[in-house]
């Protein structure tokens, strides 16, 4: 275990002025409140503190950063409050410790859930300091190092958080060597057997190819000496398992098809030199079609910059080259602990404070912007990983912005980067000048316009055509909204009808100071009106809570001036009649489009509705309000509405808009007793095709040893037509009987 002493005299070689007073009262007052702790391991608690400090001074972090790392879990695991932490070290170390501070009371079942609130306290802490998510990191870098001591399902679970947040989280913000270690970390936990055999080939190879790294580091770095550029220098490595594993999965290669296991930075004294070691090892040594990138004039979202090229190199071998200045070398290294700025705005290491122009800044703030959005936790998880995890390209507006999205984004995810308003209201989109569709991926360098009209909705089907979380999440949001509205249009007008029966007056403000009576206490007017649409409340149920003395009259109905039908806005033409009418008058609807309605049939989704319910046009059918269905569409002759003879008020008559019913057709189903005999199936199938109807599905067994049973799901145009064709059925001679099964 380091002694106090120890961290001092790190923090004074690269910062002599350091507050000693400080760091001594840290590491005595961690010291007291975690007392006789003990890790896993069987050692101090003490010393994980101890150790998370020390990572953080290879940063060449702050005082300030460094007493945060010996006090980071006493508030949450030991007496420790923020109010004693405030007294001692003041009100902004005292913040930095709350921030890394665990959720601990949260009422919430799923796992993820409590993963995804700890997440977004913790993203928010870091917006107000950097250096929250620095002592993180550190935290559970460290945390890896020691996991053997752990159980083995703990082992587990840690090290896919780890490879599945805090190894990206640390690659987003910049800092590459942290990332490595802990995917590597991780990986050693979740596949120790790949882990082993990848480890063992790279032991292999390193011992068959020794003194390769460095030859080849001389003759580059001789070359580029001798070229002009006497100030560069040259470090190979050999790539480390995770990355040769990933790779190896990626593309689906054997450890002995990858060509380039070592990499080689050249490092120049200025941007220019970059360019011009780049011209000399291209002149030199062959270069690999397609692998050439450059960081430097489009840096990465997490601030990169380098010069990425592969060669066949010295020794005939294809290794991979990075080509930066030492400060994008730092940058690469730290990442947002290289941002560094004093307050009079000269950089150094001991002041981290993140500038607001940095790329990594700006996706932090994206995301903080999620946050804000509503999304569920497990949403919000689900958006984060889907930023963390980006691999990016370029792309341009109109006006020039350049705008990075992942690798497969589409002219949607485009639309959403750049506004959700503009992602709400694309339609179309022109990729260089070209309409495309918006399916298309982009590539570097396109330059997208988008396509905008004010009556857009956006179809939740995009949701499957995005990749970015921003888009994701707000396709969602706006698909819920639609629903929402949807359902409040129908539950408005069914209370509307219920009050007028018993001679009541319905109004949206008459709700609010009954809700609480309702079950909907923490919810809006608007979202208790969308629930009387969706079959979750009654609007008896909302009639008896406004009115507690009337006297409900069932059997008494005042006929509606219009006859008791009213219309609602719908690519389906539908009418209705509301709960308490009579259910015999009930003549059928239209099912041209379900867009603009809550409505579905028996057997299928909304984007089916009636062609699955075995209605058809000229069937006398009935709605029936069913919880998170809206209204279920089912045929008078079904004998499932004997599940719902009890509860006359979800009963909604419906009837059938006859122009718009006639331009798509609908599923029924019949059933056929016919002889088992060659021909009889063709027989059947060519009558049914002569009367213009498709077999969707059939299934036939024997009932006898002359007869077979033939059930068939038939599609045609109304009722008339079925009919017809099921009466020319039974005049074939192989049929003995056909009727009309209803679902």
């Amino acid at each position: 275990m380091m002694r106090q002493y120890e961290l001092v005299e790190r923090v004074q070689k690269y910062k002599p002025d350091v507050n000693e007073a400080l760091l001594n009262k840290a590491y005595v007052y961690a010291m007291q409140k975690h007392g006789q702790q003990k890790r896993a391991s069987g050692d101090p608690y003490i010393s994980h503190p101890l150790e998370v400090a020390a990572i953080l001074t290879e940063m060449h972090l702050d005082e300030a950063t460094i007493a945060v790392a010996l006090l980071h879990d006493t508030i949450e695991d030991t007496t420790a409050t923020r109010a004693e932490i405030d007294d001692l070290f003041g009100e902004d170390i005292g913040a930095l410790v709350e921030g890394l501070t665990k959720i601990k009371k949260l009422d919430l079942v799923s796992r993820k859930a409590k993963q995804a609130e700890n997440l977004r306290k913790l993203l928010l802490a870091i917006s107000d300091d950097v250096r929250v998510l620095l002592v993180k990191l550190a935290d559970r870098l460290h945390n890896m190092r020691t996991l053997d001591h752990m159980a083995a399902d703990k082992r587990a679970r840690i090290s896919e958080e780890t490879m599945e947040l805090y190894a990206p989280l640390a690659g987003r913000m910049g800092m590459h060597d942290m990332r490595e270690e802990l995917e590597n970390l991780s990986f050693r936990h979740m596949n120790p057997e790949a882990f082993d055999a990848v480890s063992a080939k790279l032991e292999e190879l390193s011992t068959r190819n020794e003194g390769l790294i460095k030859k080849i580091e001389d003759e580059l770095r001789e070359l580029l000496h001798a070229k002009g550029l006497p100030a560069s220098t040259v470090k190979g490595r050999q790539k480390k398992p995770y990355s040769v594993f990933k790779k190896m999965q990626s593309k689906s290669l054997s450890f002995e098809q990858l060509s380039d296991v070592w990499g080689f930075r050249i490092i120049v004294a200025d941007i220019p030199a970059c360019y011009r070691a780049l011209g000399i090892v291209h002149t030199r040594w062959r270069v690999v079609p397609g692998r050439f990138k450059d960081y430097i004039s489009t840096p990465k979202q997490n601030d990169y910059q380098s010069i990425h090229t592969t060669i066949v190199g010295p020794s005939r071998q294809r290794i991979e080259l990075q080509i930066r200045t030492q400060l994008m070398h730092e940058i690469a290294e730290y990442g947002i602990a290289a941002h560094t700025l004093y307050k009079d705005g000269t950089p150094t290491p001991g002041d981290v404070k993140l500038s607001p122009t940095s790329n990594a800044y700006s996706w932090l703030r994206r995301t903080i912007e999620a946050l804000a959005e509503g999304d569920s936790p497990e949403e919000f998880l689900e958006h984060t990983k889907l930023e963390l995890f980006q691999d990016q390209v370029f792309c341009f507006t109109p006006k020039g912005q350049l705008i990075a999205l992942p690798r497969g984004a589409t002219p949607i995810d485009f639309a959403y980067a750049v506004h959700t308003n503009i992602g709400d209201t694309c339609v179309g989109a022109k990729i260089n000048g070209r309409i495309m569709p918006l399916v298309t991926r982009l590539a570097n360098g396109d330059e997208v316009e988008i396509v905008r009209s004010g009556i857009q909705v956006p179809p939740p089907a995009w949701e499957e055509i995005v990749v970015t979380g921003k888009a994701r999440s707000a396709i969602r949001r706006a698909t819920r909204a639609a629903i929402r509205k949807q359902y409040s249009g129908l539950g408005y007008r069914i209370l509307e009808r219920t009050f007028e029966r018993a001679g009541k007056h319905f109004t949206r403000e008459g709700m609010k100071p009954i809700l609480h009576r309702l079950g909907q206490k923490e919810k809006e007017v608007e979202d208790a009106i969308a629930a009387v649409g969706r079959g979750e409340l009654s609007s008896l149920d909302v009639l008896r809570a406004m009115f507690p003395d009337h006297q409900d009259e069932r059997v008494t109905v005042k006929p509606a001036p219009d006859d008791g039908w009213f219309n609602m806005p719908s690519a389906a033409g539908i009418a209705f009649k509301l709960p308490g009418q009579s259910r015999d008058v009930a003549t059928p609807i239209d099912a041209g489009g379900p867009e603009d309605l809550p409505i579905r049939g028996i057997s299928g989704n909304a984007s089916v509705a009636f062609t699955e319910s075995g209605a058809v046009p000229g069937d006398r059918i009935v709605g029936i309000m069913e919880k998170d269905k809206g209204i279920t569409i089912y045929p008078i002759q079904s004998p499932s509405l004997k599940l719902f003879e009890d509860e006359s008020e979800r009963w909604i008559d419906v009837r059938w808009d006859l122009d718009q019913a006639n331009k798509t057709r609908f599923m029924a189903r019949a059933k056929i007793i016919a002889l088992n005999e060659p021909g009889t199936l063709a027989e059947i199938a060519q009558s049914i095709a002569d009367g213009d109807i498709n077999i969707r599905t059939i299934a036939m067994g024997p009932i006898a040893a002359d007869f077979s049973e033939i059930m068939l799901d038939l599609e045609v145009w109304d009722l008339r037509q079925l009919n017809h064709m099921l009466a020319q059925l039974k005049e074939l001679p192989v049929v003995s009987t056909v009727k009309r099964v209803f679902l």
